[in-house]
């Protein structure tokens, strides 16, 4: 889906499809036929975005096989669809019974992560529309923070996570020089990585663009995860204002809410919570202390377990992606506002500080039971739900949808 917005700029609007759990070329095809143009058909669209997940067995397919390549293209094409951003945070498994701390492997000190991120990249050029000169990919924030232990080496392990990322910096800029596509990458901030906040980020991004084989452009900027962004209590406008003075860019910004229990000590409101403690994702889960600091377990059930420690005075946020159009029951909610002020302070002013929007709700199947869409039709129905949502606030900011 593609807006206009007020400056003339075209700002895109995507889901992700690494809520399907295709791993192999012939399943993207496939979630293309079942799931992504279904969508759009629900939509009344002629055209929608989609932020295309390729794990590593598709992406090396495609990079192998050129035909394959022209073949994906022209299925984008013939159903409707189009790619301007691409998931490169998970790398393979994202749809397995039990993912957990899987998903941060390969990090950036491992040649893997550096190879596929450039093989997406490569593939990105050849998906984009014939109108788009960008493309985006998002991508994991350097390492799971226990990676970088000081015991291990977290300095060098650092150094080398930062090189990584300037060799990726000149091969974007040589793919540029041959493709006349730009491309850029976005570091996302999560709970309990060695970036977890916006505020963690600057450091990394200005060290990478102040080095001399930076690259000729600023390749790396982040993928503001509005999720993320609230389950660490960050204010969006502190965040936002930061990053500016910073001249962090925001490369992208996925559309998410978290899960928010305002008591997490009463009864009814633990009893609700344990609902969305389930084996196969993580959930980080966080509150504040009456100083402000913030407060953490790696996992909602570690929350809640006897003696987890953290305080029940406050608020407790987790790391659950729930459906923006379909906040839980009371006594829990969704951190919606956030995702609503950030958006606007993203496109809602006079030049939008990203043009690439990804709504991504990955766990609905992770959902309670009786919240599961339990056909295909239904999943379909909430996902066209989550972007009406989306391009609802998007008009309501001035921006003006196009065919």
């Amino acid at each position: 889906m593609r807006f206009r917005h007020p400056d003339g700029s075209t700002v895109h609007l995507a889901y992700c499809t690494n809520v399907h759990p295709a791993e192999t070329l012939d399943g993207v095809l496939a979630q293309l036929r079942d799931h992504c143009a279904p969508v759009r058909k629900r939509l009344g669209r002629d055209r929608l975005g989609i932020g295309l997940w390729l794990a590593r067995d598709a992406a090396r397919a495609l990079t192998a096989d050129p035909a394959a390549l022209r073949r994906l293209r022209r299925e984008l094409d013939t159903r409707g669809l189009e790619v301007v951003t691409l998931n490169g945070f998970p790398y393979e498994g994202f749809g397995g019974q039990r993912v957990k701390y899987r998903v941060y492997r390969p990090d950036w000190t491992e040649a893997a992560r550096l190879d596929h991120t450039t093989d997406l990249a490569r593939l990105l050029t050849a998906l984009l529309p014939d109108d788009a000169a960008e493309g985006t990919i998002s991508t994991l924030p350097l390492a799971w923070r226990t990676d970088f232990d000081p015991v291990r080496g977290a300095a060098d392990r650092r150094d080398t996570a930062l090189d990584a990322l300037r060799t990726l910096s000149g091969r974007l800029d040589a793919l540029e020089d041959l493709t006349g596509r730009s491309i850029r990458i976005g570091l996302e901030p999560e709970p309990g990585c060695l970036i977890e906040t916006t505020a963690d980020a600057i450091g990394p991004v200005t060290a990478l663009r102040r080095h001399p084989a930076a690259g000729r452009h600023a390749r790396i900027g982040l993928c503001l995860d509005t999720c993320h962004l609230a389950t660490s209590f960050e204010d969006p406008h502190d965040a936002l204002a930061a990053l500016h003075r910073a001249a962090v860019p925001i490369v992208k910004s996925q559309l998410s809410a978290a899960l928010h229990a305002e008591h997490p000590g009463h009864t009814a409101v633990r009893t609700a919570l344990g609902a969305f403690a389930e084996p196969r994702f993580l959930h980080q889960t966080r509150t504040r202390s009456p100083q402000g600091a913030l407060l953490a377990t790696d996992d909602l059930d570690e929350a809640l377990a006897e003696g987890s420690g953290l305080p029940t005075a406050g608020p407790w946020r987790a790391h659950f992606h729930v459906p923006l159009h379909a906040p839980p029951q009371p006594p829990l909610t969704s951190t919606m506002a956030v995702l609503q002020d950030t958006l606007a302070l993203l496109v809602g002013g006079p030049v939008p500080r990203t043009h690439h929007l990804e709504v991504e709700t990955y766990t609905w199947q992770a959902l309670p039971p009786e919240l599961r869409p339990r056909t295909r039709g239904r999943l379909i129905d909430g996902i066209a739900a989550e972007l009406s949502l989306a391009r609802d606030l998007l008009t309501d900011l001035g921006l003006k949808e196009l065919p």
